[in-house]
């Protein structure tokens, strides 16, 4: 009787299903007897920083203790989500995962300032990102197109004699507008923002010391005496360090993350299944 009981399939997956069973509790219950949730007084400090820079005051004993009692349930349930696989194909843990990692390459980065030597080698190797534009300061008078018809341009041309020939002409010649009467040394691309791109290309290229004209902005017609002209040209380190320095911090960061990154890459085979004729994934 015993032997044919033995021999049951049934009773074999019994017995199978009781094994599992236990392997399984004696697993899960060394787990329960080993994890430790460590409250430390740092993380009760933190805990408590956080909640009197939200509420502008300490938390009472009570509160402090309801801090404590969330922070372990937080840590409970997520141990044992990691533990069920539950942050597995999950978008939104998977981007923060990310997120986490790039910022302690950033940190890694960013606890090793440049010196003098590494930013000025940077300088010398980058001189197009810190060139300084020719600048242009300049006086312009306005001619109001709707003001002067048919022809606009002959009364912009008919005050260039007087602008020459007395200095003082120029604060009552012209018509009203919000426009700046004189513009300190500026680059091409402030001019624009003012006055428009034509006018400023045209207004960078004109030689200093006489009255000139008319050139056209987006309003109207202006006669323009550029005062000053200085050439492009790239400023010393000393000048302009701060952005020196964030420029090289900005490419050493991505180095250092790219670094990181082909380190971590090494210890995985990466697998790409070949795409279809039309690009879609092949089936």
């Amino acid at each position: 009787m015993i032997k044919r009981v033995i021999r049951e399939p049934l009773v074999h997956f019994l017995l199978l299903a009781a094994l599992v069973f236990a392997a399984y509790g004696l697993v899960t219950g060394q787990q329960s007897a080993t994890g430790t949730i460590d409250v430390t007084q740092a993380k009760i400090e933190q805990l408590a920083g956080l909640f009197a820079k939200t509420w502008q005051r300490p938390p009472t004993a009570e509160e402090l203790k309801g801090l404590i009692d969330d922070y372990v349930k937080e840590e409970v349930y997520v141990r044992e989500a990691l533990r069920m696989g539950l942050d597995a194909n999950d978008a939104v843990i998977r981007k923060r995962l990310r997120l986490k990692m790039e910022f302690l390459n950033s940190a890694e980065a960013e606890a090793s300032p440049p010196t003098e030597a590494q930013l000025q080698a940077y300088l010398d190797s980058h001189p197009d990102t810190f060139r300084q534009a020719p600048r242009v300061s300049f006086e312009q008078v306005y001619i109001n197109p709707q003001k002067h018809e048919p022809d606009a341009s002959a009364a912009a041309k008919a005050l260039l004699g007087p602008l020459r020939k007395d200095a003082n002409y120029a604060a009552t010649a012209g018509d009203p507008t919000l426009l700046p009467a004189a513009m300190p040394l500026t680059d091409q691309r402030g001019i624009a923002e003012v006055f428009g791109d034509d006018f400023a290309a045209e207004v960078t290229n004109i030689v200093p010391g006489q009255w000139q004209g008319p050139i056209t902005s987006d309003i109207g017609l202006h006669l323009v005496k550029v005062n000053e002209r200085v050439p492009g040209s790239l400023p010393a380190l000393k000048d302009i360090r701060p952005a020196v320095e964030r420029e090289w911090m900005n490419d050493h960061r991505n180095v250092v993350e790219q670094q990181r990154f082909d380190d971590l890459l090494k210890r995985y085979k990466v697998i790409v299944e070949p795409l279809s004729a039309d690009g879609s994934p092949s089936k």
